[in-house]
């Protein structure tokens, strides 16, 4: 998900929303993700309010919170934190320089006992919630900072495209998982 505004950054420093979509599409143009406006379509501001509607929305999927362990550092700051982890599991992806934190975090000594083994990930739809998988792969050395430090106006070349936002569908992606309706 693009938000649209993050209340926990400044918005100075922030690129406009439709620069910041596009470019995210484009970086997934190839991989198994939808990068979606949804939380525009939704008219929330925070997860735990996007996350309330989207099983309204999409009664026939599964959601998972796929999160940086830097926010895991950070979650407990996040609007009814706590709401979000009963509502989805959540996996943590492994970030450079941040697990010390994230493991350290008021959020982990709460989640602590919700731990699944990385080993069980597939099994995330049955997952009786809270729960939190720790995901490790071989760690991306790119950093989104350093990036845009040294591109400051990079969201200039993602401004022409105009990206929908009015057809929003979740990817069939490991994020997902569709159910029949018992209807």
């Amino acid at each position: 998900m693009v938000s649209p505004g993050n209340p926990l950054k400044d918005k100075a420093g922030m690129a406009p929303f439709q620069a910041r979509l596009a470019s995210a599409r484009a970086m997934a143009r190839h991989a198994p993700i939808r990068p979606t406006a949804i939380e525009k379509k939704l008219k929330t501001r925070y997860t735990a309010d996007t996350l309330t509607k989207l099983p309204r929305l999409y009664p026939n999927h599964r959601f998972l919170w796929l999160m940086g362990a830097d926010n895991l550092a950070q979650f407990h700051r996040w609007e009814r934190w706590r709401h979000i982890a009963r509502q989805v599991p959540i996996a943590v992806i492994a970030r450079p320089g941040y697990d010390r934190g994230a493991h350290a975090s008021p959020a982990m000594g709460w989640l602590r006992r919700a731990v699944r083994p990385a080993g069980q990930a597939k099994h995330w739809t049955r997952w009786r919630l809270p729960a939190l998988v720790l995901l490790r792969f071989r760690p991306d050395p790119t950093s989104a900072t350093r990036l845009r430090a040294a591109d400051p106006a990079w969201h200039r070349r993602f401004l022409g495209s105009s990206p929908q936002l009015e057809q929003e569908s979740p990817a069939p992606s490991p994020l997902t998982s569709h159910t029949p309706s018992l209807d």
